[in-house]
């Protein structure tokens, strides 16, 4: 009976169907996004051993997970404090096994009249002793050309194809800023890596690139990797130690850097996606909340249209909760169909997003959770009894005589 009236206002059931199922669809995005995003994210940190840690510049007197250090830091905000000394005196500890570090820029590079805009990295020689980095070709360069302020470089696996094609890159020259520099390796693809694509960069000595490109003493960031993972504790506190001294630093709110280890790096971000998400999810779930008010206001239009109808079967003997029932009915079946219709849309949504991150090199994952279709159908279902109640009610609560003199 409910789809058989639904169905005889056809027009006006798609179109309340329609609001439901957009809001539906929206929530099903979100939350396959925000679970591609978390393994996305994520899946970057595997780059590095699980015993590293990360040495960063901070904004002083902010904390470093603060909006503050962040948005200070990202809007122009440059600390030039860490230094080649910190770098020393980190390598030096007992429990470091390698450490380095890095900056990163941006220069015009040259091969045979071909000239490209690709992003610089500035790295040490200890590099794949700290990250996960392989080579399809040549070598790495060593801590003499670093050190030497050697024109060395090792070109991405996207940036060898544009330049040099099917042709061997180990032991040609290309030009970077007009300064020519010998490619000495290839590295193998690597993907995409918090939103920038590490195929496209090329890697020369953080010292060659300090002195020779950017013409500055600092470093942005200091790569380790502990000997041993289980003193991670003693560990942060000591380079803590070492570093404030070297800034003349006595006071720990005053810190211009901060120490952070892969565990806690992964707990950040992953909270940090987590609280995205269930905040975007809260702000769909008020979006299907005036969907549930256009619900109400359809079904108390359907209660007076069908005035008659309901003081009919009353007199042949309807109950009151027979009519509450078959209007309530009405008011779930539109918001069933709404969640099932949304759940369709919002997986398609969220496969599209897939196959676009995937071309564009990123490592994203394709997962609906099981949850976000439960919260669709439950959500969809309360708000089809709670905004459907008041309208059944008052059609349940009809005198038959008053109603059928309506007609």
């Amino acid at each position: 009976m409910a789809f058989s009236a639904l169905r005889a206002q056809r027009t006006r059931s798609i179109l309340t169907i329609l609001g439901i199922s957009i809001g539906i669809a929206i929530v099903i995005t979100i939350m396959a996004a925000g679970r591609g995003l978390d393994k996305f994210v994520l899946g970057e940190l595997d780059a590095f051993s699980p015993d590293a840690l990360n040495i960063e510049t901070k904004i002083p007197s902010v904390s470093k997970n603060s909006s503050d250090n962040s948005a200070g830091q990202s809007t122009g905000i440059t600390i030039t404090s860490l230094k080649d000394k910190d770098i020393e005196d980190v390598k030096k500890y007992p429990n470091v096994a390698a450490a380095y570090g890095w900056v990163i820029g941006q220069g015009v590079v040259s091969y045979t009249g071909l000239d490209k805009t690709i992003n610089l990295m500035g790295e040490g020689y200890s590099l794949p002793d700290v990250e996960k980095f392989n080579l399809a070709d040549g070598r790495m360069f060593t801590r003499e050309e670093e050190y030497g302020f050697q024109q060395v470089a090792v070109i991405g696996y996207t940036v060898k194809n544009d330049l040099f094609g099917q042709n061997s890159a180990v032991g040609q020259n290309i030009y970077i800023k007009g300064k020519p520099f010998r490619v000495v390796g290839v590295a193998e693809k690597r993907g995409a890596a918090f939103f920038m694509d590490m195929d496209n960069v090329i890697i020369i000595p953080t010292k060659t690139m300090q002195k020779r490109i950017l013409g500055i003493d600092y470093v942005r960031s200091i790569m380790t990797r502990m000997k041993d993972g289980s003193k991670v504790n003693q560990t942060v506190a000591d380079l803590t130690a070492i570093i404030r001294d070297n800034h003349g630093i006595t006071d720990a709110n005053k810190d211009d850097f901060a120490v952070n280890s892969m565990a806690e790096a992964r707990n950040t971000l992953g909270s940090v996606v987590q609280g995205i998400t269930f905040l975007l999810v809260a702000l769909v779930c008020i979006s299907l909340i005036v969907g549930g008010v256009g619900i109400m206001n359809i079904m108390y239009v359907s209660v007076t249209e069908r005035t008659f109808e309901i003081g009919l079967r009353k007199a042949v003997g309807a109950k009151n909760k027979d009519i509450l029932l078959q209007f309530l009915s009405e008011a779930v079946l539109l918001t069933l169909l709404g969640g099932v219709f949304g759940i369709i849309f919002g997986t398609l949504i969220a496969l599209l997003i897939y196959f676009v991150a995937i071309a564009n090199n990123f490592k994203w994952v394709f997962s609906i959770p099981i949850s976000s279709i439960i919260l669709s159908l439950g959500f969809s279902a309360f708000i089809g009894i709670i905004f459907g109640l008041y309208p059944a009610k008052r059609a349940a609560s009809m005198d038959p005589i008053e109603a059928l003199r309506k007609e």
